[in-house]
């Protein structure tokens, strides 16, 4: 794809919005938005992950998925903002991966989702499964069960909360399932288990589940067990310790460990 034709996902008012060339648009285009530099074509993630995933731009799914996404944002209303979905490869260097949470798509309500499955921004109802994954990190390792479900310091400690799909229409769950993201995620997934490190990964559910037969380097830890829904929870996922279990893991291979703990916004309360 060439810049002319990438860097063009319309904000809400049906403006263009565009990246420097050279420079990471950080209000810009978001997603998709693609720039030259130097005659290479490059995406809107910046850090090392760009370098990771560079061959998928190239390829035939990603131009799809591209003029697809790019529609989207034109005609209907797409969660997160375009600005947020990659927000997991921004916070979450591929160097600094410690633990991998996969979710499948995105909160499709109104102000939930901001680039990070499970997370909600500041503020917001905590949804269901993660009062769920709180609770199991409470009876895990004795965490307070905070007053929000913002994420980000996971994110910036090494897990990445990782969408299989990472763009959904407002309201209409699994509606971008099968566009094209499923490929792009499997290809990051793939660039974990390749590396030459420890990291763990948290499967959640048979969407996650479906990801393990891509994950054979022995060097890595796996992790199953039902998903935190409401609806699947009591049939293992409470008493599953896997925050417990990854701790120590990494702590064996001297790695230091997550401070799983999120703090309340709100003060006097914990």
């Amino acid at each position: 794809m060439r810049s002319t034709e990438a860097s063009s996902i319309p904000n809400k008012k049906g403006e263009t919005l565009r990246g420097e060339a050279g420079v990471r648009s950080t209000e810009a285009s978001g997603i998709l938005d693609e720039y030259e530099r130097e005659g290479q074509t490059m995406a809107a993630i910046s850090n090392d992950w760009a370098e990771a995933l560079k061959g998928e731009y190239s390829k035939p799914y990603y131009r799809e998925l591209y003029n697809k996404i790019n529609q989207e944002y034109r005609e209907r209303e797409i969660f997160p903002p375009a600005d947020d979905i990659f927000n997991a490869f921004h916070l979450t260097p591929l160097k600094d991966v410690k633990v991998v949470i996969l979710g499948q798509d995105p909160y499709h309500n109104n102000g939930q989702a901001h680039g990070l499955c499970f997370s909600v921004k500041p503020d917001v109802e905590i949804p269901p499964s993660l009062v769920n994954i709180y609770q199991e990190l409470h009876d895990d390792l004795g965490c307070y069960i905070p007053d929000n479900g913002y994420l980000v310091k996971w994110a910036k400690q090494g897990v990445l909360l990782l969408n299989t799909v990472l763009t959904v229409r407002a309201h209409q769950a699994n509606s971008h399932r099968g566009i094209g993201w499923e490929e792009f995620t499997d290809a990051a997934i793939r660039v974990l288990n390749e590396q030459d490190r420890p990291i763990v990964f948290m499967l959640w559910g048979r969407p996650a589940q479906s990801k393990k037969s891509m994950l054979n380097n022995p060097k890595h830890l796996i992790l199953e067990a039902p998903h935190p829904s409401p609806l699947s929870a009591y049939r293992g996922f409470f008493g599953c310790r896997h925050f417990s279990q990854a701790n120590e893991f990494l702590k064996f291979h001297q790695i230091e460990p997550i401070d799983w703990q999120i703090e309340n916004i709100h003060q006097g309360q914990s």
